[in-house]
């Protein structure tokens, strides 16, 4: 099937549904048997979609896994409360005390923290390295290594990294590849296609799209399928049934919001590039941005999120900025249908594997569904107020 169709018919087969177009949203913990031989049964293939309790899963659930697989093109899926919890689950299926893995500089803020303190703490060694690294990751490879971990592009920063060569180089050291593809989606960038061994998604971003929902999922070939599953597992996770129908729902419309949300991007984006303020845009289709030949390369698509660097600024200047805005709201999210800005100070204290060159502030913003004029004279105004409190 082509992937529209894709989109409107993935997880709705009749053992889901049965005959309703939408999955049912399916409430249960326990199930019982009638039979001891129904109830092995039903546990010998929980795992194969069986109903054996309902942290396993359930129809809903279900449908969802399969929906992930099939727009990704994995064999497996699990399902996790958050995209952090699918990150962690991830990588602690995968990597014991004792093993290393290579992390990219940039990678989303929580990811980092979980490198320094709860792997710290389980002895799996965290190593950063530029994200622009390439096929030179080779030379960072230990005997220990387990898991090189990507985000591209990283969600603040906007580094579009060259996934291809870091997994050329991993897999010739059998070291796994784990990449965090929530920001291009299964639509704009095939992780198997190149390379990866576990494609991880919050898809409380643009999969449920709503704001309305927290999930994450981790999908994988058939030759990790069983040991992820086995360990995410043992180690509790599931994700209501609520949830999931949500993150169900926001597949049908996803290309549709994703060319909505990229159009209206572009539009502020190349606005931004004319504004005195602004020392840089790090959108992944300006040449200007870091990897912009990776993403012309490997990606078919954008979305609504990018950041660009002010030119100087102080505290009162961009709170004056922010604390203004009508559309552009304050968020520690993105992916819904709303507009939201965040400004970040701290990325070059943050950095210990490469540097980040921008002296003033970074703004990031998810630029939503509303009608573009409005959001750019939002900005417009933000900008005002900046310069009158400089």
């Amino acid at each position: 099937m082509k992937e529209d169709t894709i989109i409107a018919a993935t997880g709705r087969d009749k053992k889901y549904t049965h005959g309703a177009v939408n999955t049912p949203v399916y409430h249960a913990s326990t199930l019982t048997f009638d039979t001891v031989k129904e109830m092995k049964r039903a546990v010998a293939n929980r795992d194969k979609g069986g109903l054996s309790y309902g942290r396993r899963g359930n129809p809903t659930t279900y449908a969802l896994e399969q929906a992930m697989c099939d727009l990704e093109g994995a064999d497996g899926c699990f399902l996790y409360p958050s995209g952090l919890a699918a990150i962690t689950g991830a990588i602690l299926s995968f990597a014991d005390a004792g093993d290393h893995i290579l992390m990219a500089d940039g990678v989303y803020e929580p990811t980092r923290g979980l490198a320094n303190t709860l792997l710290k703490k389980l002895g799996i060694e965290t190593t950063f390295y530029d994200p622009m690294i390439g096929a030179d990751i080779a030379g960072m490879i230990q005997d220990n290594t387990k898991v090189i971990f990507c985000e591209s592009p990283c969600s603040v920063t906007m580094e579009v990294q060259d996934i291809p060569a870091i997994a050329k180089a991993a897999h010739g050291r059998g070291v796994l590849v784990m990449l965090d593809n929530t920001w291009a989606t299964p639509l704009h960038f095939k992780p198997f296609a190149n390379g990866v061994d576990l494609s991880i998604q919050a898809l409380t971003k643009y999969i449920v799209g709503h704001s309305d929902a927290m999930v994450g999922c981790v999908t994988t070939r058939a030759e990790h399928r069983q040991q992820l599953f086995d360990m995410s597992y043992q180690m509790g996770y599931c994700v209501s049934p609520d949830d999931a129908y949500l993150a169900l729902r926001g597949i049908r419309t996803l290309k549709v919001r994703l060319k909505q949300h990229e159009a209206n991007a572009l539009k502020v984006a190349h606005w931004l590039t004319g504004r005195p303020e602004v020392e840089q845009v790090l959108h992944p289709a300006f040449e200007s941005c870091p990897g912009h030949e990776f993403w012309q390369r490997d990606f078919t698509g954008g979305n609504g999120l990018f950041s660009f660097v002010l030119k100087a600024a102080n505290p009162a200047a961009t709170t004056a900025m922010m604390e203004g805005m009508k559309h552009f709201k304050m968020g520690f999210s993105w992916g819904g249908y709303e507009s939201l800005i965040l400004t970040y100070y701290g990325i070059k204290k943050y950095r210990t594997a490469s540097e980040w060159e921008a002296t003033g502030p970074t703004v990031r913003l998810h630029v939503g569904l509303e009608d573009v004029d409005d959001l750019i004279a939002d900005l417009e105004q933000g900008f005002a107020r900046f310069n009158a409190n400089l």
